[in-house]
């Protein structure tokens, strides 16, 4: 029976804990300075991972992240949040940003692709693109102002499938929630989700054209807010993602020049 609670318990082990755990990685202290990072969903875990890293080498200073789809993060940053650090998976966004002087020059730090991900076991019978158009599988994708949403919509019109998707999704994260949890056939998530759901989702190619991978491809780029209310350490942790490679390739992440 699709969507047991057998996936669901996969998922909340794989990925809704990562989400709830956010990165902050040490309780606060009486004395401790807190950054808080603005940052794509698909970044919760590589984000924690880093956060704790920098927690380990500045005692005395906590990270604070906050993950959500981008269009989310960037609506903060226009209201004004008192944030540090903004992470997101657009670049056009993020230079809107720096034009209106509400960040810094944003840094490219990591790249990433778009992936059909299916349900552990493929009970739809997925096997290339064309089977979401099926009238029998229930694809999920990102709402259209996601990054996620706007690439699969790329995707599909390069490759000239017509995909009728059941739910749009405000998040990466919550597409490879109800994915792994079996609420659907198939979903559109970044490569990275995948890895993360540790066998709860696994990945169908996309058909060789170069146009459709191209449609597929996000750069993430990460900058210091305008107002942030800890500039020097807002920084640091900016230096410490960009030296972060070791960490962010194991999660399944490229980098600026390095995928051709």
């Amino acid at each position: 029976m699709r969507g047991s609670g057998q996936g669901r318990g996969v998922l909340a082990g794989a990925l809704a804990l990562t989400l709830l755990a956010g990165c902050a990685a040490s309780p606060a202290r009486a004395s401790t300075t807190t950054i808080t990072v603005l940052a794509a969903a698909s970044l919760t875990g590589t984000f924690t991972t880093i956060a704790a890293d920098f927690e380990a080498a500045h005692p005395g200073v906590r990270v604070r992240c906050s993950f959500d789809g981008s269009p989310t993060l960037v609506t903060q940053v226009e209201q004004g949040a008192p944030a540090d650090v903004v992470a997101l998976a657009d670049t056009a966004t993020a230079d809107r940003l720096a034009r209106d002087g509400l960040i810094a020059t944003p840094t490219i730090f990591a790249t990433n692709d778009l992936v059909i991900a299916v349900p552990s076991g493929n009970p739809g019978h997925i096997a290339t693109l064309d089977d979401l158009a099926r009238p029998d599988v229930r694809t999920l994708v990102c709402a259209p102002a996601v990054p996620c949403g706007a690439a699969a919509a790329a995707a599909f019109a390069a490759a000239g499938v017509d995909v009728h998707p059941v739910s749009q999704e405000q998040s990466v994260l919550a597409v490879a929630t109800k994915v792994a949890a079996g609420e659907a056939d198939a979903g559109l998530v970044y490569r990275t989700d995948v890895l993360a759901a540790s066998g709860a989702l696994a990945a169908v190619p996309w058909p060789p054209d170069p146009a459709v991978t191209h449609a597929a491809h996000t750069t993430y780029p990460i900058a210091v807010l305008a107002g942030a209310p800890h500039p020097a350490w807002a920084a640091a942790f900016v230096d410490a993602v960009l030296g972060s490679r070791t960490t962010l390739a194991a999660a399944g992440f490229e980098f600026p020049g390095a995928d051709g």
